[in-house]
């Protein structure tokens, strides 16, 4: 199976070294529980796009420094790719921006959270147990790294998973895109570099909750294999 990695940004060049690239995060995160997989990149921002939408089997968005609501002719071509990909029930994974502007895309809103930043690992509560979320569990802890959310879904979109702090977390939109808020590709390496960087627009209180949070485990495995299950099921039914 080949996934095509849609590339909306890149690490910062003072990471990149030690943690890697998106891309890279995600291809190894995928390859812990499916080493068969293999990968095509498109650096979306620079308007690189799959000639064919079968080129692969699959896609899945990174996150971005970017906001959906930007305006930038980048962001709008790949909304509209986006909208393509489910006019031809070709699935998705849609990953932090890509989650928002799967929301942005289909009706929903998406703002700069009153809550203000999240960082760090989070706790979201399964809504909805469907059968490609095997193993199943009744929470996902995921490393997070956002201000803004998705504050209203679209009509048609299933609530997955939710907190208290990111009510949409995690939305299934028909039988072809699956969006989630938080990063299961990241590391907690790279997460603390970037609570570090990030340290004097956070504040000290949500500074230290964000560290404290790195002591608790992260379901990434798991959500990679819900991922690669929702991309390779058989059935178009399974909400």
């Amino acid at each position: 199976m080949k996934i095509g990695i849609l590339q909306c940004d890149a690490v910062k060049p003072q990471f990149r070294e030690r943690h890697g690239d998106y891309p890279a995060m995600i291809q190894s995160l995928f390859k812990q529980v499916e080493p068969a997989l293999s990968f095509k990149i498109y650096d979306v921002v620079n308007g690189h796009y799959p000639t064919d939408l079968n080129e692969c089997d699959g896609y899945i968005t990174t996150g971005s420094k970017a906001s959906v609501y930007d305006g930038n002719a980048w962001i709008a071509e790949l909304q509209g790719f986006i909208s393509r990909l489910r006019q031809a029930e070709k699935r998705l994974i849609a990953i932090c921006f890509g989650h928002q502007l799967v929301a942005q895309a289909f009706g929903g809103q998406v703002e700069k959270s009153e809550r203000g930043w999240g960082v760090g690992v989070h706790v979201m509560a399964v809504k909805r147990a469907v059968p490609w979320m095997e193993p199943p569990l009744e929470n996902c802890h995921l490393l997070v790294s956002h201000q803004d959310q998705v504050v209203e879904l679209p009509t048609e979109a299933v609530l997955i998973a939710g907190s208290a702090f990111c009510p949409h977390a995690m939305f299934q939109l028909g039988s072809s895109i699956l969006a989630i808020q938080g990063h299961p590709e990241f590391t907690k390496p790279y997460a603390r570099a970037l609570i570090e960087f990030r340290r004097h627009l956070l504040g000290e209180a949500v500074y230290t909750a964000a560290i404290e949070s790195l002591q608790h485990h992260t379901d990434e495995q798991n959500i990679a294999r819900w991922m690669i299950r929702f991309i390779t099921r058989t059935s178009s039914n399974e909400l």
